[in-house]
């Protein structure tokens, strides 16, 4: 069993942020276009389970992984 990655912390500036938004504030990837395809195709993971909604509202302490690394919403 593989130990899963370290968790990033990502500092967003407030409460909220929506996931395709953070998935690219995070670095995580680069495009509007690459966050639609990843999300819908269940490559997203928040808090250890695949979501599909680029719109989900994200909170502090949210969770999200994506081709093996790991990112914490942060205030």
């Amino acid at each position: 069993m593989t130990n899963p990655a370290p968790i990033e912390d990502v500092p967003i500036g407030g409460e909220g942020i929506r996931l395709g938004r953070f998935l690219k504030f995070a670095g995580l990837l680069d495009s509007g276009g690459d966050v639609k395809e990843a999300v819908i195709g269940g490559h997203v993971a928040v808090n250890g389970e695949v979501d599909r909604r680029r719109g989900r509202q994200l909170v502090l302490g949210d969770v999200v992984g994506f081709d093996g690394r790991r990112v914490r919403v942060c205030p």
